[in-house]
């Protein structure tokens, strides 16, 4: 544009020349001796108040190139980012000033400790759970005082079962006088204050090893409720405080909630198994109990651990039907679901069970001597406090708590 044609420039008045050809002959001296212009620096000004200095300094990289990086120097002498304004780090500097501002708390209240039972004077340990038991209900009672003393307020019962008593139907899950229900009420009569919770499902029941009636090699739903109403009422009767379905049947919080309420239980609370997962991490639970799934598996019933949408489905299904709380089940690889449920929970609690297998890993690598477990443990259970749980199922509760008391101690 500054080079127009001869008869443009023929057109323009002498002025207007003038001013073409002196900005062509400026930009063509510019380029030309541009290469050999001097760099130009900048130095601090200096005044009475001296204002600290930026200087260029050059460092060389392991290839050996020249690199530049602006360091401040400050009214000491020393290197400062002068830029930088805002500094994280300010609110990490001591244990007070973290304290202060923590985000997430862990407490004993938090956890609740699930107990195994069965119908024996012994005390047997669990081989796949270390530092896990099958107690008598004498045991029983003496394990739900020691988590009292330190702290822990809820306990949730799982039974194994005599073989001579399991049946398709499960009907010694709602027996007056079965082991659930005695063990209600010893804990009941010697600890009144402990929140007792119980779950309801037929796996531990069932000649089949599955969570409900089994009727032509399926699953059978709606006569599976109806078994599931039964054992709520009967724990409810004994003194059960919470009754956790987790059978994953469609339509059982409602149902539950509908028998209690029209037998006079409407204080008796339902913490749903909302997204209980397909997991491969339930082995030693089942150790535990002897409930292998007699055939098949349980992907008909319980969640694909590739979904995360379908949560939320039974979220607010769970919700509409009457439940108290909701729980995710495994924990820790599902951090994201727990958040989503919380997410979306319209301020109704959200729990989460710390299954078997991630605490027998834990356990594992402890032993081995590879990890921290106390460490690690607490560290476990703060991360499900922070993706939004209110209460967390943890074989490590009652060891737990003792851990934060002595933390607190310090």
């Amino acid at each position: 544009w500054i080079c127009p044609s001869f008869e443009m420039m023929m057109m323009m008045n002498k002025g207007m020349r003038w001013l073409l050809v002196s900005l062509f002959v400026g930009s063509c001296a510019a380029f030309v001796l541009s290469p050999h212009l001097p760099t130009t620096r900048f130095s601090s000004f200096s005044s009475s108040a001296r204002r600290p200095t930026v200087r260029v300094q050059s460092s060389s990289s392991e290839e050996g190139h020249s690199e530049a990086s602006v360091i401040a120097s400050n009214l000491d002498g020393e290197p400062w980012l002068a830029e930088v304004t805002s500094r994280p780090r300010r609110n990490r500097k001591s244990a007070g000033v973290r304290a202060m501002i923590r985000e997430t708390t862990l407490s004993p209240a938090n956890l609740m400790q699930p107990i195994f039972i069965h119908d024996e004077t012994s005390i047997d340990s669990i081989a796949s759970m270390p530092g896990q038991s099958r107690h008598s209900i004498s045991s029983l009672v003496e394990q739900v005082k020691e988590g009292l003393s330190v702290g822990v307020k809820s306990f949730v019962l799982f039974p194994k079962v005599h073989e001579s008593l399991k049946s398709n139907y499960g009907e010694e899950a709602f027996n007056a006088d079965g082991l659930v229900q005695r063990a209600i009420k010893a804990i009941k009569a010697e600890c009144p204050d402990a929140v007792v919770v119980t779950d309801v499902a037929l796996d531990p029941y069932s000649s089949e090893g599955h969570d409900g009636v089994v009727l032509d090699g399926k699953i059978a739903n709606d006569v599976t409720v109806k078994q599931l109403c039964l054992q709520a009422l009967s724990h409810a009767r004994a003194g059960a405080d919470v009754v956790a379905p987790s059978d994953m049947m469609d339509g059982r919080v409602a149902a539950i909630r509908k028998t209690l309420d029209v037998h006079g239980f409407t204080d008796v609370s339902i913490i749903a198994y909302t997204a209980k997962y397909a997991s491969a991490f339930y082995g030693p639970f089942r150790d535990a109990l002897d409930s292998h799934p007699g055939f098949g598996d349980k992907k008909t019933y319980q969640q694909d651990p590739a979904n995360a949408l379908e949560s939320l489905r039974e979220c607010a299904l769970d919700l509409a039907e009457g439940a108290d709380m909701l729980m995710v089940k495994p924990g820790m690889p599902y951090l994201d679901i727990i958040l989503r449920l919380k997410q979306h929970s319209n301020g109704v609690p959200i729990a989460a069970y710390h299954v078997s297998g991630e605490y027998a890993m834990l356990k594992a690598a402890a032993l081995q001597g590879w990890i921290d477990e106390k460490k690690v443990v607490l560290e476990t259970l703060l991360c499900f406090r922070r993706a939004g749980t209110d209460v967390i199922l943890t074989y490590y509760a009652t060891q737990a708590a003792k851990w934060l008391k002595e933390h607190s101690d310090d």
